[in-house]
C-alpha cells in the first residue's frame, strides 16, 4: 500500500499511473524516406515499457488504424514515419481516438509525414521542410520540470540530424527545448527553433521530440529517459477513453453498397 502511494505521489501531478491497463502502439510505416534506426528505436521502446509498467505493440500496418483496435491503446507513438502513411478512413479513425482523450508521441520523421492532413499537423505541431549534414550542436532546455526533461542538464550538447520545420511552432504549444543555431551549421528557424514540446489538443495529449535520427540515439540514457517521459505524458491518466466526446465522424468503406442490375437492354424513353 505504501509503494502505491509513493508511486501516486511521483507519478500523479504528472498524470501518469502505470497499471495493467497501460497500453501504447508503436507505429513506423514509411511511404518516403525510410530511417535505419526504427528497428533499434522499436526494440528500445519495447525495453522502456518493460522496465516502466506499460505493455508495447509494434506495427507497420495501418489496418491497425481501426475504432475496435486503438480503444486498446492508451497512447500511439509515431516512429519515424514518413510520406502518406494513413488513408481518410484510418486518420477519422485516429482523430477520434484524441478526441476521446488518447495520447500521441512523435519522433523524429513524424514531422516528415500527412503533409495533406491539416488536423495532423496542428497535432504533431509542425511540418519538416530539411536539414543539414548531421552534426554536434546545443540544445537549451527551458523546462526542467517536466517528466521528460527534469534529467536533462540546461545546455544538452548532442550529436543529431537537426531539422528546420517550414513554419515553427510558438505559443500554441509548450516548448521544453530548442537547438541554438549558433552552435551548428544550417540552421533556418532562427532564434526561436523548437525541438521538442507538448500541449493538449482536440480532446488529447501530444508530445513530440526532434530527436532520433541515428542509431546511436536509441542507446544514449539521457535521450531514452527523455522518451521515456513523452509516453508518460502521452499515455497520462487515460485508461478509460470517453468516445461520447469525438466530433470526427467515422467514413464508411467504400464497397458498403452492392450493385444489382434491374433492368438492362436498349430503351428509347429515358
Amino acid at each position: 500500500m505504501r509503494r502505491v502511494l509513493l508511486l501516486l505521489l511521483l507519478n500523479g501531478c504528472l498524470g501518469f499511473v502505470a497499471n495493467a491497463q497501460s497500453r501504447v502502439l508503436v507505429f513506423s510505416k514509411t511511404a518516403g524516406f525510410r530511417h535505419g534506426s526504427i528497428g533499434v528505436g522499436k526494440t528500445a521502446i519495447m525495453q522502456l515499457g518493460k522496465e516502466n509498467g506499460f505493455a508495447v505493440d509494434t506495427t507497420e500496418d495501418a489496418e491497425a488504424f481501426k475504432e475496435e483496435n486503438l480503444k486498446k491503446y492508451q497512447a500511439v507513438v509515431f516512429l519515424n514515419t514518413t510520406g502518406d502513411v494513413l488513408n481518410p478512413k484510418q486518420q477519422a479513425v485516429f482523430e477520434r481516438f484524441i478526441q476521446s482523450g488518447g495520447g500521441y508521441m512523435g519522433i523524429h520523421a513524424a514531422t516528415d509525414c500527412e503533409y495533406n492532413w491539416p488536423w495532423y499537423g496542428k497535432l504533431a505541431g509542425a511540418y519538416f521542410k530539411n536539414h543539414p549534414r548531421q552534426q554536434k550542436a546545443k540544445l537549451i532546455v527551458h523546462d526542467r520540470t517536466h517528466i521528460s526533461t527534469s534529467h536533462l542538464p540546461e545546455i544538452w550538447e548532442r550529436y543529431d540530424e537537426w531539422y528546420n520545420f517550414k513554419a515553427a511552432p510558438g505559443k500554441e504549444v509548450n516548448i521544453l527545448i530548442s537547438i541554438d543555431e549558433k552552435s551548428y551549421e544550417g540552421g533556418q528557424n532562427g532564434d526561436s527553433h523548437p525541438m521538442a514540446w507538448y500541449h493538449d489538443f482536440d480532446g488529447g495529449r501530444a508530445f513530440y521530440t526532434e530527436f532520433g535520427h541515428t542509431n546511436e540515439s536509441f542507446a544514449d540514457p539521457l535521450f531514452l529517459k527523455h522518451i521515456l517521459g513523452g509516453i508518460k505524458y502521452a499515455i497520462g491518466n487515460n485508461a478509460k477513453k470517453d468516445y461520447s466526446k469525438t466530433k470526427s465522424m467515422l467514413v464508411p468503406d467504400e464497397d458498403r453498397f452492392t450493385k444489382n442490375v434491374l433492368a438492362g437492354g436498349v430503351f428509347d424513353e429515358p
